[in-house]
């Protein structure tokens, strides 16, 4: 078999054993593992190295002795080429992402100036390099904006898009809830290929599938950013799924309805004052073992 041919099968990881040993023979072998290796580190996913490979062999005609001088140089501009061409492909294309885990927020600054905060376990995604021409992220969980003027901004969720046409905003994506509650400004709100559009105060809500009618919002900003969890007539369970997220503990209920309305509020900063706060408006009871917090109707 000939120098191109066990080239070829090794690229298609189809040598046998007698093909392999005479491939690792030939006298460039380590350059063209070395090249493999670096391509496959930094390839990105539209990038086929093996092709390319293939492309920079195709070039070498002959097998004669008298070409093999100049394959290494060949090959070793051929690689810093492919690395070159990969990682600005995919640095370029690259979502820059930010996530909170439990009991963790943060907040970050957009490339035009605008601000997110993101609260406990959430994750948030958005592209630099097309940020003039698309301001959009991507968001998992639950965030408040204020979005600096420009073009459209746009906040996608699994549950439906965000549409800014005003500055101050939350959106909060969760398991079977959907929320989103303008404080400033004019929002869009397109939910089953629906738009709805929300001034100052006016929230829209969907909890396991069905729109809630909430009262007007009053406050200037949401209160999770204080540190404090505010609800007005919530199944219970978004309340003991918030307090964990915030508290990064488990909650077992023993005897509790979890779809029963609740109103009230929990602090972010003082968990027995919290656990106070949800339990006492039920009458229940509670309890700590370890990381595991049992909530009783006895």
């Amino acid at each position: 078999m000939n120098r191109k041919e066990l080239i070829s099968k090794w690229l298609d990881n189809n040598l046998n054993t007698e093909e392999l040993e005479a491939f690792k023979k030939l006298e460039d072998y380590a350059d063209l593992v070395k090249l493999n290796t670096n391509m496959q580190r930094f390839k990105a996913d539209n990038y086929d190295t093996s092709i390319e490979l293939e492309n920079v062999l195709s070039t070498i005609k002959g097998e004669s002795t008298s070409k093999i001088h100049w394959l290494k140089p060949l090959l070793r501009v051929a690689a810093i080429l492919a690395i070159c061409f990969s990682v600005y492909y995919y640095t370029t294309t690259l979502d820059t992402t930010i996530t909170t885990e439990l009991a963790q927020k943060t907040t970050i600054e957009l490339p035009d100036a605008s601000t997110v905060s993101i609260n406990a376990k959430s994750f948030l995604a958005y592209n630099k390099n097309d940020w003039k021409k698309d301001r959009e992220v991507e968001l998992k969980g639950e965030a408040f904006f204020k979005v600096a003027k420009g073009s459209s901004f746009k906040v996608k969720t699994t549950s439906g898009i965000v549409t800014v046409y005003g500055t101050q905003f939350n959106v909060k994506q969760r398991e079977n809830y959907f929320e989103v509650i303008c404080y400033e400004g004019l929002v869009g709100v397109t939910y089953n290929s629906n738009e709805i559009k929300l001034k100052p105060g006016n929230s829209f809500l969907i909890i396991d599938g069905k729109l809630i009618t909430k009262d007007k919002e009053n406050r200037a900003s949401p209160s999770w950013l204080t540190n404090e969890s505010d609800f007005k007539s919530i199944p219970f369970k978004q309340v003991i799924a918030e307090f964990e997220r915030q508290y990064n503990v488990e909650i077992t209920l023993v005897h509790v309805d979890e779809t029963q309305l609740f109103t009230g509020s929990f602090t972010h900063n003082n968990i027995d004052l919290a656990l106070k706060s949800i339990a006492l408006p039920l009458q229940v009871t509670y309890s700590k073992q370890n990381n595991t917090i049992i909530l009783k109707r006895e």
